[in-house]
């Protein structure tokens, strides 16, 4: 009995140096390596929104974020399960809000192409050239279109050409209405179109084209409305059942053919 005990003890011993010196390490490397490669794809969205926030900041708010998010659900719950789910969302929260931004700025920018493209068409009208115009439309357009257009130009005087700052603009922002309008521009260039009635007429079929998914949206809203309705009602009907009687559905989560015909439903759905 005396070895057992020194065995197991032994064994205890060993199980406790294991946890604290190899595998607790393991996992904290893995998580700070997951960290930071989260701040920096982070740090590289936000500058390309132009915000500057230090990747030391980020760190914190990345490595914060998890454990208030967590504390704060088992305060108010008091269970360990919610406080790690709490957790869990703290890891993805800030990429969440990050996107969040860049999805807003997108939009705004998309706002505001017809009155660049507008204010670009006037300038060429005026007789400058196309740097000159996109120089007028950053000091006269608000961000982002300002930002980002003021970055083309500060590419332009290191060197980089027009051609490839356009496409690079595309890439970051990757608007359709955009993409029409440098492949125009690119291709009036290259063939020497005039690019003042390329502008004009691009204002215009943008214009058109908002006007034709709005119509879209509108005339579809019944449809879209009652799939809404029809994807919910499933749900709603289940709740409704269930707060009258919460055995109604013991036969299909009991039997065989019940789950079968649950995971089919969900299938379907």
């Amino acid at each position: 009995m005396l070895i057992l005990k020194l065995i197991i003890l032994l064994l205890s011993f060993a199980s406790v140096y294991l946890v604290a010196y190899q595998v607790v390490p393991l996992v904290t490397e893995k998580l700070h390596r997951a960290q930071a490669k989260n701040v920096s794809q982070a740090e590289k969205q936000l500058d390309e929104m132009f915000v500057s926030v230090k990747k030391e900041k980020l760190f914190i708010y990345y490595t914060l974020s998890p454990l208030v998010l967590g504390g704060s659900l088992f305060f108010l719950f008091n269970q360990l399960s919610v406080a790690l789910i709490g957790g869990a969302l703290g890891f993805i929260l800030p990429a969440f809000i990050i996107k969040v931004m860049g999805k807003k700025r997108k939009n705004k920018f998309q706002n505001q192409l017809v009155d660049g493209l507008m204010v670009i068409s006037s300038s060429l009208k005026g007789g400058v050239s196309l740097l000159q115009a996109i120089e007028v439309l950053v000091e006269e357009m608000p961000p982002p279109i300002s930002q980002e257009f003021g970055l083309i130009l500060r590419e332009n005087k290191i060197g980089l050409s027009l051609e490839d700052s356009l496409r690079r603009l595309n890439e970051r922002m990757n608007l359709e209405e955009l993409s029409l309008m440098i492949n125009s521009v690119l291709v009036a260039r290259e063939t020497g179109g005039d690019l003042t009635k390329v502008f004009s007429r691009l204002s215009l079929t943008i214009r058109d084209n908002r006007k034709l998914k709005e119509n879209i949206k509108t005339l579809t809203l019944q449809g879209r409305l009652q799939g809404i309705i029809m994807s919910a009602l499933p749900f709603v009907f289940v709740w409704w059942v269930i707060s009258f009687n919460r055995q109604h559905f013991d036969i299909m989560l009991n039997s065989q053919q019940g789950r079968a015909l649950l995971l089919l439903a969900i299938f379907l759905q």
